[in-house]
């Protein structure tokens, strides 16, 4: 069954309400990376977020592009805050990526206040992005963050520069912690009145790795592993018809992620996403 289509934004893009995060791809082969491909035509995902820094994600995505470059809305991001180094990066991605021009680049990351300010000053990466985009390189440009902070330090952003997307965490826990939900929400309301599109993250996050544990999966954080809390917490975060939810960075849960998305019934109720956490014991992964 094929995953709903959203309208993305101020770019009239009809992107499915699950984005591909190839994050997913970091350490993988091609070969495992053209298998998540079928995957991803199979249930009707046409929205890639990649970045430079997702170890080889960029070259297994470029592999697609050969062949389906137009299937996809493709995104990739830069950690460079600096006129120069932006642009040199973003070449660096579009080499990789195997294509002449990106739909959409983010400044990734961006919720450090001095980092915040060489990226907007004079011969800053924004101003990079914005020649970028006169030249016809990328046609899009937002910005991402992770943290508590991320949807304040997306305000100030917007103040500063109408961007076509944000991006920032949103989950059951997220809901319900501290002042986190006013702040989301806040954010989220000042990104519909100006037809901001909103990406989210963390979805199926169950906390941070106990000390001493090893690690199943290649996510940094420890994800929810069973099925029906994976469904609970996907269709959860998509019941919001106006945010988007990005892929967790790990193959192997990809497919639910998928499967659940591909059938959103009923919203799962308060009490019911109350007893999940109970019964899991959902914590924060960005500290306190």
């Amino acid at each position: 069954m094929s995953i709903e289509k959203r309208i993305f934004g101020k770019t009239g893009h009809n992107s499915s309400a699950v984005i591909f995060g190839a994050a997913a791809l970091w350490n993988e082969t091609q070969d495992t990376a053209d298998k998540v491909l079928d995957m991803l035509l199979e249930f009707g995902v046409n929205h890639i977020d990649v970045a430079p820094r997702y170890g080889d994600a960029e070259l297994r995505v470029g592999r697609w592009m050969e062949q389906y470059r137009k299937d996809f809305f493709l995104a990739t991001k830069t950690t460079e805050r600096t006129y120069v180094g932006a642009r040199k990066e973003l070449h660096l991605s579009l080499e990789r990526l195997r294509t002449d021009c990106i739909d959409l680049i983010q400044m990734h990351s961006l919720t450090h206040p001095l980092e915040w300010e060489q990226a907007f000053a004079s011969e800053g990466a924004l101003e990079a992005l914005k020649d970028a985009k006169d030249e016809g390189l990328v046609k899009y440009i937002g910005v991402t963050g992770h943290g508590w902070t991320a949807p304040a330090m997306h305000r100030k952003s917007i103040e500063r520069y109408e961007f076509d997307s944000i991006l920032m965490p949103w989950n059951w826990f997220a809901a319900n912690y501290r002042n986190y939900p006013k702040d989301f929400n806040d954010t989220l309301n000042l990104c519909i009145k100006k037809n901001i599109a909103v990406q989210t993250i963390k979805a199926v996050a169950r906390g941070p790795w106990a000390a001493g544990n090893k690690p199943n999966y290649t996510t940094w954080y420890q994800p929810l592993e069973d099925e029906e809390s994976i469904k609970k917490s996907v269709r959860w975060v998509l019941n919001r018809k106006n945010i988007f939810l990005n892929s967790i960075g790990d193959v192997n849960i990809l497919p639910v992620v998928l499967r659940a998305a591909s059938n959103l019934k009923e919203c799962p109720s308060d009490e019911v996403m109350n007893s999940m956490d109970t019964d899991i014991g959902l914590a924060s992964i960005f500290g306190i």
